[in-house]
């Protein structure tokens, strides 16, 4: 009677620490566990023995579930391990509007031939059809493409 305790707790507190240690390998143990806690009990205990113990693991498993994804999120651990902050910044430069052809723009960095540049202060990626331009080059901007501007030089 004790090994199926033992076995039973020790699954417990494997499929509990999943929860900490994420990767399967706990759970798996857990339930590998508990099998072996059910399987215990049916050699020793027979028949009626090994179906309340399965009865018994079955409860346990539901209650660490329930624990789990009920209790633990809502408990002041459980929200410390939440993550709830968002990132408001943006992977790319901007698109730039349909008025911006024509105007002035200033190599941020050196075109060679793709940089970017400074229009009226934002910054854009460019394209120079004129090739290799240094860093501070004065350019016009001649068109778009799909994400960037086509500039050349003045």
């Amino acid at each position: 009677m004790n090994a199926i305790a033992l076995l039973f707790l020790v699954g417990v507190l494997f499929l509990a620490g999943e929860v900490f240690v994420p990767g399967g390998i706990l759970g798996i143990l857990g339930a590998l566990a508990m099998a072996a806690g059910c399987g215990v009990a049916f050699v020793r205990l027979g028949m009626a023995g090994g179906a309340v113990a399965t009865v018994a693991a079955v409860a346990l498993l539901g209650l660490t579930l329930w624990a789990e994804l009920v209790w633990l999120p809502k408990s002041r651990l459980g929200k410390g391990m939440i993550v709830e902050s968002s990132v408001d910044a943006q992977s790319q430069p901007p698109i730039a509007a349909a008025d911006i052809v024509g105007k002035t723009a200033e190599a941020e960095t050196p075109l060679v031939p793709t940089g970017y540049v400074l229009v009226e202060g934002r910054r854009y990626e460019a394209f120079s059809q004129s090739g290799h331009v240094a860093k501070g080059a004065m350019m016009r901007v001649a068109g778009q493409d799909n994400f960037r501007l086509i500039v050349i030089k003045i």
